[in-house]
């Protein structure tokens, strides 16, 4: 069975059709029509049903529910994305169906008039005559970061804030792994445990990983890199993460597995870690939070942690190349944020969350001092893990709801489903980019490496 189809059979509970509500009247209906209609036009891939029963657009499965006129209200103050985004974060706007295939719309709001024309006038007086002329407040989910960007506070509250959930609902989505980021699939059929596996042994395999060696793993996350280091490599661990539920979750399952003597979870900050050299660093789906302006900061860090001949496997997701040149880094205009129309993401998952070019990023590894030995991107295997989380959030859909609230479920149902279809169509990438720390022109590479073996996984016992 394919993960769509599985999908189709894991919805969360359907609402009940909408019925009339007293408090609005039919002409407020007519002009959330009109509304619509202009937003989207008059052929939406998916039926768009009023919170008072009517519809438009083809009788299908799947069906977006405008529960409340204040999701027109939302996405007349903030057109395009966000206000619709943030409507469904609310509960005003639904989906009952298949999540990927509503998101067809993305497309039609892309291709059409983000305003009202002269006209709908009548339609948008009626809206705001009946729900008012002021923008509706943000859902609480919405971030709200304060200070200098990319700070060492500020960047404690953006990872708090997509971090600092509940460990028992990533553990709904992410299964027992407790992996937050790209698996590596042999086929779609191999499942996420297995992917997750996978890829902390390529990320193994690449680093060139020895019995005894130390292992800095920044990021780290809730230690499930460290754990598989550990356990099948013989290495001492050092694990770094400026979240605090992440860190004493970490240490709870490091504890579970046996592992306290060989692993050390640090809530500290990449930029003061003291006590270098390590014989070689991960860095697996931090860099995102890391910000253009830092990245040589970054760099020029982990550089300075690794022994001569070590090397660094960083693993992040990228954007692709801009031939506009619109978000190629230039240091006299500072920080640039998520490339524009990701507006969603950077409010309500990864506040301050940057995304890099892999060119820029391989320039300013270089930059300092790094020799990139091997590049690969994974973005079909991002796909395949964010519609496994997406699977698994709604087959617990009722349990997620009661452990985060309905409207950060929504974010995630939303954002994954939203970044699922965003790798598979090229828009995102993730690459993995290995480097090394050269040791007077000696790489310590063998010739033609090969990171993937078919052999069972190692065990190694660890020392100290």
């Amino acid at each position: 069975m394919t993960i769509s189809r599985e999908l189709e059979e894991h919805e969360p509970a359907a609402q009940p059709t909408p019925v009339p509500d007293p408090r609005w009247s039919p002409e407020l209906v007519r002009a959330t029509r009109t509304l619509l209609e202009t937003f989207i036009g008059t052929a939406p891939p998916v039926r768009i049903v009023l919170w008072d029963g009517s519809a438009l657009g083809p009788d299908t499965p799947t069906q977006v529910v405008v529960r409340s006129p204040e999701a027109m209200h939302r996405a007349l103050f903030r057109p395009g994305e966000l206000g619709f985004a943030r409507a469904f974060v609310a509960g005003d706007l639904d989906v009952e169906g298949d999540i990927f295939a509503a998101l067809e719309l993305r497309d039609h709001l892309s291709a059409l008039p983000h305003r009202p024309t002269a006209a709908t006038a009548p339609a948008l007086l009626t809206l705001l005559r009946e729900l008012g002329a002021r923008p509706p407040a943000p859902p609480p989910e919405e971030a709200r970061l304060h200070g200098r960007r990319h700070s060492r506070h500020r960047d404690a509250a953006a990872i708090s804030h997509h971090y600092d959930v509940s460990n028992a609902f990533y553990r709904l989505i992410l299964g027992p792994t407790m992996t937050y980021s790209c698996g590596v699939w042999e086929s779609p059929a191999s499942g996420l445990d297995a992917a997750q596996t996978a890829k902390h042994e390529l990320v193994c395999r690449k680093l060139g990983l020895r019995p005894g060696e130390r292992l800095l793993d920044v990021g780290c996350g809730w230690g499930s890199m460290l754990i598989h280091a550990a356990r099948h490599h013989g290495v001492h661990g050092v694990g770094v993460t400026i979240s605090v539920e992440q860190a004493a979750e970490a240490r709870r399952r490091i504890a579970e597995a046996g592992l306290t003597d060989a692993i050390e979870i640090r809530l500290q900050d990449y930029r003061e870690i003291p006590d270098g050299p390590f014989d070689a660093i991960s860095s697996v789906g931090m860099v995102e939070h890391v910000g253009r302006a830092m990245l040589p900061t970054y760099f020029a860090s982990l550089y300075g942690l690794l022994r001569p001949g070590g090397r660094l496997l960083n693993h992040g997701i990228s954007s692709p190349g801009d031939p506009a040149g619109a978000y190629r880094y230039q240091p006299h205009l500072g920080p640039i944020p998520l490339p524009k129309g990701r507006d969603f993401l950077r409010r309500y998952v990864f506040p301050d969350g940057e995304l890099h070019e892999i060119g820029l990023m391989t320039s300013l590894t270089q930059a300092a001092g790094f020799e990139v030995r091997h590049v690969e991107n994974l973005r079909e295997h991002y796909g395949l893990t964010l519609r496994a989380w997406v699977r698994a959030l709604e087959e617990n859909w009722d349990t997620a709801v009661a452990q985060v609230g309905a409207g950060r479920a929504r974010v995630w149902r939303l954002y994954m489903a939203g970044s699922a279809l965003s790798f598979e169509g090229g828009q995102t990438q993730i690459h993995q980019t290995l480097a090394v720390r050269p040791d007077a022109g000696r790489s310590g590479q063998p010739l033609r490496p090969r990171y993937d073996s078919p052999a069972p996984l190692p065990t190694q016992p660890t020392t100290g």
